[in-house]
């Protein structure tokens, strides 16, 4: 089955910023250094996309911040580039021929699983779409593209897949088009963890003029939004905590407990600095461990009864940092290195059904629209 994907740069609502950044560049083979026309060129994490021109250029209309931008194409290794908006400089990509590669140590020690659907295929929707309210309606759709891996020796399971999974949410209103580089779950110590590329498009609705569809996905989408890593990140970058009903405490030991230090000024502590020349703010917590609060919504009954000790009466997250590492947000909320902190407790529970662009919640108007059309089994 084939599924048609179009990129419409469109969105429900506006909030904040009007202005959009033109990202040109160029797309060639790395072996030729000819052009590449047709290749697919998408600010991951976004509904932003394009595709290049018979010279292989391209341009990508991108709201002020920081994204990951990456070109494909049909039989060549993608390729990613972090930018920020305010950089200003043509975005080349030079693509190399996909050279089938032996999958790691984890999978080749192991064998697939035949059924894996029927032994882990529940399991493995629960850890990556979630089990929150929007994942009741958020399927995926290539099922058949994903393989299971199971090693004894490491008791580890690895889910890979030869495609974009394609993945509809009604509930948020979104097809997703998630380039999935891999998922890991460890029974030795109960813990998932994934990465990929989500590429995201707006779901039609069925009648443009129904005011009453219109709003329901407008209060997923907040409800969604409301508490999330994307508003926590935003609010810090803005300097809202407090008013966007966050609280933060730094998470301490004390003879082997964990202890919550209440923080008088969360910037001070945070030692935020804002840069005019990149836009950006730079945060290096006094401690590790940063525990973050969110006052306006109590977390979900369904998390609390699978978890315990948890509180009630708000949501309540964790960001770990390594050692002496600084993090750098951008306006849009788009924050790096990613890979420097981890996140625990309710944000985890929290997964790609509730997955929102960095585009959400941006101005956008008065913006050519380009489309960018592909199919599951062929798509650059």
């Amino acid at each position: 089955m084939k599924f048609l994907f179009s990129l419409l740069l469109v969105s429900l609502y506006s909030f904040s910023f009007s202005q959009y950044i033109i990202i040109t560049g160029k797309v060639i083979n790395a072996e030729t250094n000819l052009p590449m026309p047709g290749a697919s060129v998408f600010a991951e994490n976004t509904t932003l996309g394009t595709s290049s021109d018979a010279e292989g250029n391209f341009k990508l209309y991108l709201p002020p911040g920081g994204y990951e931008v990456i070109a494909t194409f049909t039989g060549f290794n993608s390729s990613r580039k972090r930018i920020a908006t305010t950089d200003n400089l043509p975005l080349n990509f030079e693509l190399k021929v996909h050279e089938k590669q032996m999958m790691d140590i984890a999978v080749v020690s192991s064998s697939e699983v035949k059924d894996g659907w029927v032994k882990y295929g529940d399991f493995f929707l629960a850890e990556f779409i979630g089990k929150t309210e929007n994942s009741i309606n958020c399927t995926i759709k290539n099922k058949e593209a994903i393989h299971f891996y199971f090693s004894k020796r490491r008791n580890r399971l690895k889910v890979t897949s030869d495609e974009p999974l394609l993945i509809e949410n009604k509930s948020l209103g979104y097809n997703i088009r998630y380039n999935l580089d891999s998922f890991t779950h460890e029974y030795n110590t109960n813990i998932s963890w994934f990465t990929g590329s989500p590429l995201f498009e707006e779901i039609p609705l069925t009648d443009s003029t129904d005011i009453t569809q219109l709003q329901q996905r407008a209060d997923a989408r907040k409800k969604a939004y409301d508490g999330s890593i994307l508003h926590f990140m935003r609010s810090v970058y803005n300097k809202k905590l407090k008013e966007n009903g966050f609280e933060i405490q730094f998470i301490v030991k004390d003879n082997g407990n964990d202890r919550a230090l209440k923080l008088k000024n969360f910037y001070g502590a945070l030692n935020y600095n804002f840069y005019d020349s990149t836009q950006t703010v730079e945060i290096k917590p006094n401690q590790s461990d940063l525990g973050v609060i969110y006052i306006k919504e109590k977390p979900s009954p369904d998390f609390l009864a699978s978890r315990d000790n948890e509180p009630s009466a708000f949501q309540f997250s964790v960001l770990s940092f390594l050692p002496g590492e600084t993090l750098v947000i951008e306006k849009n909320g788009y924050y790096y290195e990613q890979t420097d902190v981890t996140i625990s407790a309710y944000w985890t529970w929290e997964k790609v059904a509730d997955l929102l662009p960095y585009n959400y919640m941006l101005k956008e108007e008065n913006i050519p629209v380009e489309n960018l059309s592909q199919e599951s089994s062929s798509a650059n």
